[in-house]
């Protein structure tokens, strides 16, 4: 990338029209403008189709007649965007700040071994980061939020992109650790501020536990070498039921359902099996707990890929 890279949005969404509404308002009076808006409308239902072809016909609409998933939805908009760097977002999440396209076009530009930017968010969620006045310096982490991030489009490519399974949850510390373990790096950065509505439709917290553990599982299968594979494998399933044990005997109850499906779906995950080295999975492990905030810290860990 030289120059200025140019910069695009997606955003994968499904039967959240007035949420839709809302963030393109905001998307067509951001200045400067994208380079290219990209809606996946993911099997819906309610309008949203009609709504984007309506109302917004210079944004490029992929509608899914049956739903496919957030992720493997990302990944489609992704691989067809014809911009340097892609700004994700969810249907309910926006920038605060109208200059967002030319601060995150600066961003890459002037940190290239930045393949994803992560940006804080002020969040229904969390309502102290509603008024929150400083969200911290600049950091790198071990993942990110695909409603508050941007993506340089070439190393999301170049590293495979989201594993579609997924469908839904843990697609970002996969990718996270591809870009740790490649020498890419997430850079948290608060130049950009994300306001995100944190919209309750197709939100069901069993079930989004229940995709993050079994996915958890796929991730270990294809990317953690052999033979700390089975350590880190039983740690992750005994802290998956202890964050379980917390919710009360419906989500232990309903534990099995995960291990099963993670099972059925774990020829997959190995048939896409491309371990890193132990050293840069223990690394980006360590990161996850603690990000290093000195760029000479990061270098030393995973500067040489």
């Amino acid at each position: 990338m030289s120059g200025t890279p140019t910069c695009a949005v997606m955003i994968a969404t499904r039967n959240r029209r007035e949420d839709l509404t809302r963030t393109c308002a905001v998307l067509r009076a951001l200045d400067p403008a994208p380079d290219e808006v990209l809606i996946c409308a993911d099997g819906c239902t309610d309008g949203t189709e009609e709504f984007v072809r309506r109302d917004h016909p210079e944004f490029q609409l992929v509608a899914n007649p049956k739903s496919l998933g957030s992720t493997r939805s990302r990944d489609h908009l992704m691989r067809i965007a014809r911009s340097d760097v892609v700004l994700s977002l969810d249907d309910d999440s926006h920038p605060l700040e109208a200059d967002a396209i030319a601060r995150i076009r600066r961003l890459f530009a002037d940190h290239p071994r930045v393949a994803v930017a992560s940006f804080p968010q002020r969040t229904d969620e969390h309502p102290e980061t509603l008024t929150a006045a400083d969200f911290g310096p600049v950091h790198f982490d071990g993942t990110y939020v695909n409603c508050a991030c941007a993506f340089r489009r070439a190393v999301f490519c170049e590293l495979g992109g989201h594993f579609g399974p997924f469908w839904n949850a843990y697609d970002e510390p996969d990718f996270a650790l591809r870009c740790a373990a490649a020498g890419w790096q997430v850079r948290f950065d608060p130049s950009v501020t994300i306001r995100h509505y944190f919209s309750g439709v197709n939100r069901n917290h069993l079930r989004m536990h229940q995709l993050h553990a079994r996915n958890e599982i796929w991730s270990v299968l294809m990317r953690c070498p052999m033979p700390q594979m089975f350590a880190v494998m039983l740690f992750r399933i005994v802290r998956q039921f202890a964050f379980a044990v917390k919710w009360g005997w419906r989500w232990v109850l309903n534990e099995p359902r995960w291990w099963l499906a993670c099972i059925a779906g774990a020829p997959a995950a190995l048939a896409q099996r491309r371990p890193v080295p132990w050293r840069r999975y223990r690394d980006w492990m360590d990161l996850i707990r603690r990000p290093v905030r000195d760029e000479s810290e990061w270098a030393t860990k995973f500067g040489n890929p």
